[in-house]
């Protein structure tokens, strides 16, 4: 398989630090290690070309790649001992586009789940909620137990529905204060329904 360095077309923009929300955890922001392929190489002669994971004046050790790249080529006798080997390394996972079925995939998913060390869902637009499903069906129906993270146009609008469908990490879109975003989580201390994070809580009558 051939490696290529990527460019900065190739990659999906993000904040570069991310919010982690564990289930039963407090709120937290570390460095973003995560690079996010957007599966195009303009430079690759091998258009299933990985970007390169070793050498390179900025060498990438942790990327994301399109769940559709991985399905398309994890099966190629060219790919599939490399990336899995990368993958198990906790150097590659995946991300899915809001069209991707994941139900459709549900054995790939299974599978993967002694790949990756954690999977994205994709938000092409804000206002483009599919991808809150994506998280919901990976943890209530395909009983994924590793982080998910919220990619793509992530507004801090929308971080505690993320928190309660199944995200339990965010890269924000650039323009946005992780700091503030950081404080989002303890806005509301009582929960009005059931989630992923828990029950609802119960008041007590006075």
């Amino acid at each position: 398989m051939s490696n290529t360095h990527p460019n900065q077309t190739s990659l999906i923009k993000a904040h570069a630090q991310v919010l982690h929300f564990p289930k039963g955890g407090k709120p937290s922001l570390a460095p973003n290690e995560w690079l996010v392929w957007s599966g195009n190489q303009n430079n690759s002669e091998d258009e299933g070309g990985l970007p390169d994971l070793e050498h390179g004046p900025s060498a990438i050790t942790k990327i994301l790649v399109p769940f559709s790249w991985w399905r398309s080529n994890i099966n190629s006798h060219h790919h599939e001992a490399d990336v899995i080997a990368k993958a198990k390394n906790g150097q590659i996972g995946v991300w899915f586009a809001t069209d991707d079925d994941i139900l459709k995939h549900a054995d790939l998913i299974e599978a993967g789940k002694q790949y990756w060390p954690l999977v994205a869902a994709y938000f092409p637009l804000f206002r483009d909620g599919r991808s809150f499903s994506t998280a919901a069906l990976l943890r209530d129906r395909l009983g994924w137990d590793k982080e998910i993270r919220m990619i793509g146009d992530v507004l801090i609008d929308q971080l505690l529905q993320g928190a309660r469908v199944g995200f339990d990490s965010f890269a924000l879109r650039q323009d946005q204060d992780v700091d503030v975003g950081l404080k989002q989580f303890d806005l509301f201390s009582v929960s009005t329904q059931n989630s992923w994070r828990g029950k609802r809580t119960l008041l007590q009558d006075s």
